[in-house]
């Protein structure tokens, strides 16, 4: 797995399990039939299919925001303090030094 599918697995699936909780939650106190958008009256299963995805994007937005704010605080540490650079030389065959 590459750290970029890495990185999205750990935005997306802890996203997707709580977008799942939160509809839990909020439809155990509201009704999806009794909502309505001006004309439009949309059945309950597409109430529930909507809410989610809004959900679980909002969830995915704010964890990819942390981790990203994260990575970006780990960077700026690391370049702080700077490694001293090793002095990287390969020898040919002429015995002379070569810099890499």
């Amino acid at each position: 797995m590459t750290s970029n599918s890495l990185r999205a697995a750990q935005v997306l699936w802890p996203s997707f399990m709580m977008a799942g909780v939160l509809e839990m939650l909020v439809f155990s106190v509201l009704d999806p039939s009794a909502l309505s958008f001006g004309n439009w009256h949309p059945e309950a299963t597409t109430v529930y299919s909507l809410a989610f995805f809004v959900f679980w994007g909002l969830i995915a937005a704010a964890s990819a925001a942390s981790q990203w704010m994260a990575v970006s605080v780990q960077r700026s540490e690391t370049s702080d303090h700077p490694t001293p650079q090793r002095d990287r030389r390969r020898r040919s065959r002429h015995g002379t030094a070569q810099h890499v």
